[in-house]
């Protein structure tokens, strides 16, 4: 499945939402599995919400104290769903659910340890007011209803992966990644033991080298990286309308971040709009559309909307607290497909056309490092890299690098942002004849002068931005800097400069390559600034990236 490009959606069945498993209603969920059915998805990322599943209960005595775990008031059977916590009618209706997405050509996604969704905790009573990613007690259980559940359903043909669980890095607070890599380790190699088949996805969110939870750690573990690009839930992506060019670019962004930085294939398993105070239904079809063809060409493997159905009529938590997940389905109440699931449906059958795309061609490697907000840089490139007709992807900056004709430092922070080696691999890589761009925010760089041309005659911190002017253009330019550097040239050409002649953006031969010095952080500057990228007060910032002059 994953070795061509894929759409779907996750799902809650239409009459119950979360409750879709404790009411259950197999006649609905056939419904609903004909018209996805009849939209053309083939993919459902799916929740046996783990309250129901493992409904374990801790029974008290005296003084509060731990006398015996119950399957709700009854005792563990002494079976092998029930040593597991597992109870046998929730089995009975997911296997019936399997055996109906198989009849309507649907492959599953399964959400394994579901203990959040959309802004609730659904844990067993028996782990209430535990840390379920770091207590012992907690993974002990979540262990024995991960064996069950995939030894259970490994051999069933609608099963197309095992994801961890929804976002289960929600689910309690840890206090650093070798938590999150224990985690994730832990309950990855129970689903790998058990079933050596099928892969194991991430299901999470939020992930960045600078946090707890880190992509290549992460990806040590798990076969499939996934992003859930909601603009409103991702920093600097919920600044311009989704019909200007950078909310539609963030998913693809996104998504190629992490799959640079985990070194692991990468899909957006869930977006959407996130309801009718966002966009109108005509706009949010042109968005996904345009999401659509961008994550296809880029090779992100697949796209997943969240979610099938509309939600609005359900009373219990979630829906009853969070506005955000009442109205996102692909179907209206009354079953008929909003514009954007017939904008999927169009998009499926305009690519089942092709065979294959050939494959991407890119220009360049962008390097993200210790020190800076990674996404904010990463978004920040991508966005003006895109305008000035290049095509990048991500590294990270201790990682060997991948050959590329240019490397783009972007707006580079701290004493520590660029360990030795990796410098001094890059400058070998330039010596050769590749480019390399840099732009500063605070970043201390050794060595400096012999590289870049420049000598620094004074640095301080910034008390306003710079006004330059690109020769090339002759345009002007308002530009942000943390930290001011007078400068002076030792050999660099200087292509822009500040009122006062003190150089600002310069290109300095170095072997038989280029290199860059931009000193304002102009990517963090497009990622957090509304309206700078696109729209009637966008500021060309891309020409900078054009000076690169790459393709000559």
């Amino acid at each position: 499945m994953f070795n061509s490009f894929f759409t779907g959606c996750n799902y809650w069945a239409s009459h119950a939402g979360t409750r879709m498993w404790a009411d259950w209603d197999e006649a609905v969920v056939e419904q609903d599995f004909k018209k996805l059915h009849d939209a053309k998805l083939t993919v459902l990322r799916i929740f046996p919400l783990w309250s129901d599943f493992q409904p374990i209960v801790q029974h008290r005595g005296g003084a509060g104290n731990p006398r015996e775990i119950r399957l709700r008031e009854e005792p563990l059977p002494n079976t092998e769903a029930g040593r597991a916590g597992v109870d046998a009618v929730m089995v009975e209706r997911f296997e019936r659910f399997c055996d109906l997405a198989a009849k309507y050509e649907l492959k599953l996604i399964v959400g394994l340890l579901t203990g959040w969704m959309s802004g609730r905790l659904h844990v067993p009573q028996a782990l209430d007011g535990r840390n379920v990613l770091t207590d012992p007690y907690c993974i002990k259980w979540e262990l024995r209803f991960v064996r069950y559940m995939v030894r259970r359903f490994k051999d069933h043909p609608a099963i197309a992966a095992w994801d961890l669980g929804n976002e289960c890095n929600c689910m309690g607070h840890i206090d650093n990644n070798d938590q999150a890599y224990l985690w994730t380790a832990v309950i990855s190699d129970a689903i790998k033991v058990c079933d050596p088949f099928h892969p194991v996805v991430s299901g999470m969110h939020g992930l960045a080298p600078e946090r707890n939870w880190r992509p290549r750690e992460h990806a040590e573990s798990v076969d499939i990286m996934t992003t859930h690009p909601y603009p409103i839930f991702v920093p600097y992506c919920d600044t311009d309308p989704l019909n200007e060019m950078k909310t539609p670019m963030h998913s693809t962004s996104e998504t190629l971040f992490m799959r640079g930085l985990s070194d692991k294939i990468a899909f957006a398993e869930e977006m959407g709009t996130l309801g009718p105070m966002m966009c109108s239904e005509e706009v949010a079809a042109d968005y996904i559309n345009t999401c659509l063809y961008s994550l296809w060409a880029h090779d992100c493997k697949g796209f997943l909307w969240w979610c099938a159905n509309e939600q609005s009529l359900l009373t219990h938590t979630p829906y009853d607290w969070n506005t955000v997940e009442r109205e996102l389905g692909l179907f209206r109440l009354d079953g008929s497909p909003k514009s954007v699931c017939n904008t999927i449906t169009a998009f499926t059958e305009n690519i089942g056309r092709i065979d294959n795309l050939p494959p991407r061609l890119t220009d360049a490697v962008c390097i993200l490092t210790y020190g800076q907000d990674t996404w904010r840089a990463a978004f920040g490139a991508f966005m003006l890299a895109k305008q000035a007709g290049l095509d990048i992807e991500y590294a990270w900056g201790n990682d060997p690098l991948p050959d590329s004709p240019v490397y783009l430092l972007p707006s580079l922070a701290g004493g520590a942002s660029l360990y030795g080696h990796t410098w001094k691999e890059l400058q070998l890589k330039v010596l050769a004849g590749a480019t390399l761009y840099v732009s500063v925010d605070d970043a201390l760089l050794s060595p400096f002068d012999e590289l870049f041309g420049l000598g620094v005659q004074t640095r301080g911190r910034a008390a306003k931005p710079i006004t330059v002017t690109l020769d090339s253009t002759k345009e002007t330019f308002t530009l942000p800097q943390s930290f001011h550097l007078m400068l002076k040239s030792k050999g660099a050409q200087v292509l822009a400069a500040e009122k006062d002649g003190n150089p600002a953006f310069t290109v300095y031969n170095y072997g038989r390559g280029r290199i860059y010095f931009l000193t304002s952080p102009i990517e963090n500057y497009a990622a957090e600034t509304p309206g700078i990228v696109s729209g009637p007060d966008a500021v060309p910032l891309y020409r900078f990236y054009q000076a690169l002059n790459v393709r000559n």
